[in-house]
């Protein structure tokens, strides 16, 4: 049993060893770790430990019987300094083998912690690129907005002038073609005003012609 146990001991301080040095190795024995902890293998575990810390309890309570006995009987017993010795033993190695399964369960737990929040972090980080990019595109859009509304304002203001123009000019036009017509009107009217003068003096020159006498042929 103790040499079940100082092969058991080694194999937990090589592990222990490999968890807290950053090798090729520790990826194998992290995932191994995690199959372990999946399924019925918690459950494996904890009866082993538990057995292992009964079986402690037990020798310790052996320790304490025979040394009870040495106080009572006030002697030293060869046999039961050996059986001391090897109590003595095996409730270390039991008690390092609990404490080195205590402390791969916790270290790997820590491991993967650690591998969870760099993750976590590191998502962080890229959404924080992002939201800064977002950023500076947004920037970059309302550049473009600010100049479109500059745009839209200078297009307004000479929109503004040429309708001004265009309003002037419709104006003038207008006023042009109403003195054209007026001033057609008032050339119309001169020239009725000609045309029935003409006509009162032709008829007053056709009424001063004498009237020539009619023969008549027999």
């Amino acid at each position: 049993m103790l040499n079940l146990f100082f092969t058991v001991i080694l194999g937990e301080a090589t592990l222990l060893m490999t968890l807290l040095f950053k090798t090729p190795v520790r990826k194998l024995v992290i995932l191994g770790l995690d199959r372990i902890k999946r399924g019925r293998g918690p459950i494996v575990v904890k009866s082993v430990a538990g057995t292992v810390f009964l079986v402690l309890i037990s020798t310790l309570y052996n320790v304490l019987k025979i040394r009870k006995r040495w106080i009572d009987d006030g002697d030293i017993n060869p046999t039961d300094q050996v059986l001391m010795a090897k109590h003595l033993l095996e409730a270390c190695l039991m008690g390092f083998f609990l404490f080195l399964a205590l402390m791969i369960d916790r270290l790997h737990h820590y491991i993967r912690e650690l591998r969870l929040r760099r993750k976590t972090m590191e998502a962080v980080k890229k959404n924080d690129a992002k939201s800064v990019g977002a950023e500076e595109d947004m920037k970059a859009r309302e550049e473009q907005v600010s100049t479109l509304r500059a745009m839209i304002r200078q297009l307004e203001t000479e929109l503004k002038s040429k309708t001004k123009e265009a309003d002037t000019a419709e104006a003038n036009i207008e006023a042009l073609v109403r003195k054209q017509s007026e001033g057609l009107l008032l050339e119309y009217d001169h020239l009725l005003a000609e045309n029935q003068e003409l006509r009162s003096q032709l008829q007053s020159f056709d009424q001063r012609l004498p009237h020539s006498p009619v023969k008549k042929n027999s």
